[in-house]
């Protein structure tokens, strides 16, 4: 349920935002926002982050299908609030993209995502980009930590405290004659 609703809020995050750039930015003047460092100034991207791939849109297309389908497959095992919240994070941000793509011109799935967060001329993104960055670095983080999708730690999926490095079973290596719960959840 977490998941739905952070992909929820993504999106709508997303969707929003990129209807007051149309509305606001469609002179195609550019306007401060921190200073020259951050400004909005929009634009129609057919590609992907930095415009990588703008002229095979439906390449960019196909892969948030990809990713959609991916996330959904994950999330049957999704035991962790924090990986729901990474993957909510995705998943509205795929959608919110792929909506441009079929809803923006010229639509049909190669449709240019409406782009008008400008990093100091590094690039140009949106909103669904932020998310996407922040989930990359909280999954990162969850790597990092050895918490799984299931919300287990590394080392606790095969009942071994050690991540089976010493190749005693926990009976032998803890000494507590097996009543200590094995696969352990992590609070993340």
């Amino acid at each position: 349920m977490l998941l739905v609703v952070v992909a929820v809020v993504a999106y709508a995050s997303d969707q929003v935002s990129k209807a007051i750039a149309l509305d606001r930015l469609s002179d195609g003047a550019p306007r401060p926002f921190i200073g020259e460092f951050i400004r909005f100034k929009l634009i129609g991207n057919p590609g992907a982050a930095l415009s990588l791939g703008a002229s095979n849109t439906w390449v960019m297309t196909a892969i948030a299908l990809g990713v959609l389908v991916a996330i959904v497959f994950v999330a049957k095992g999704l035991g962790s609030r924090a990986w729901a919240i990474a993957l909510g994070l995705l998943l509205g941000s795929a959608l919110g993209n792929l909506t441009d793509r079929f809803v923006r011109p010229p639509g049909g799935g190669s449709g240019h995502v409406v782009d008008f967060i400008d990093y100091n001329r590094w690039f140009i993104g949106n909103v669904a980009d932020i998310w996407i960055v922040s989930a990359a670095c909280l999954i990162v983080l969850l790597a990092l930590l050895g918490v799984g999708v299931d919300g287990r730690r590394d080392g606790h999926r095969d009942g071994n405290r050690d991540g089976g490095r010493s190749g005693r079973s926990d009976d032998a290596a803890d000494g507590t004659g097996g009543d200590q719960p094995q696969n352990e959840r992590s609070d993340v």
